[in-house]
């Protein structure tokens, strides 16, 4: 089983309800979105960079795609690590590869929830989802009540469990609308066991700490709900 990865390095984690967790990242190529804040470093795809030694920004650029055992070797290396981040791209495009990973740490999948068919796969084996939820105002694609029903559907199969922790992460911009972000989140109530509203680091489209705050007061009545930026941003670190 191969799969095509750009990079893979340890760090510690920069969002959502895990942040200052140290992981090893696995960041895998390709995305089935294109969403406009996006921030994910394009590399050379015919490489994957590996970083051996965490923080030292000496990388080793290997061939693509990558086996299965290549990657546990790779992820093995590091010591003391929380867990694997999964991340992308989308990491549930090579869910197959993933269903065949084995790793000392548990699996920590970043998504953008789209994909529920590949979510299937893969539910058993992983042991925190941080989730992402994309509005309107910010989706670029197909029809949006199809790519939402699909969203909710994935977090239904990737719910929160005794054996798993299932977050849902909201990046906010200036155009986001607040009944929006609340109508989402009530058909996920379900399935989470908190709400992360990311401020959106661009300083044109960022949102006024009024209205996050006050889209925070109420949400929480209804789910533990917190404002956590890109902290990784704010000190370089990935």
């Amino acid at each position: 089983m191969f799969a095509p990865v750009s990079e893979i390095f340890c760090s510690v984690q920069g969002e959502g309800a895990y942040v200052g967790a140290r992981q090893a990242f696995v960041r895998f190529v390709g995305c089935n979105l294109n969403c406009s804040y996006c921030d994910t470093p394009q590399g050379d795809e015919n490489y994957c960079r590996f970083e051996k030694d965490p923080g030292s920004d000496v990388f080793e650029s290997l061939p693509n795609p990558l086996t299965v055992d290549m990657v546990e070797d790779m992820v093995r290396s590091y010591k003391n690590i929380h867990s694997v981040s999964l991340t992308g791209g989308e990491p549930l495009l090579h869910a197959d590869f993933i269903s065949r990973l084995r790793t000392s740490a548990p699996l920590y999948l970043e998504s953008n929830m789209t994909l529920p068919q590949m979510a299937k796969k893969i539910k058993d084996r992983v042991s925190y989802v941080a989730g992402d939820v994309k509005l309107m105002e910010e989706f670029e694609g197909e029809d949006f009540e199809s790519h939402l029903d699909r969203t909710i559907e994935c977090f239904r199969i990737l719910k929160t469990t005794n054996k798993r922790d299932c977050f849902c992460k909201i990046v906010v911009t200036a155009d986001t609308v607040a009944d929006d972000v609340i109508g989402i989140v009530d058909t996920i109530l379900n399935y989470v066991s908190s709400a992360v509203l990311q401020p959106v680091t661009s300083s044109q489209k960022t949102a006024s700490t009024k209205f996050l705050l006050d889209l925070q007061e109420s949400l929480l009545d209804k789910i533990d709900t917190r404002i956590i930026p890109q902290t990784h941003r704010m000190w370089g670190c990935l």
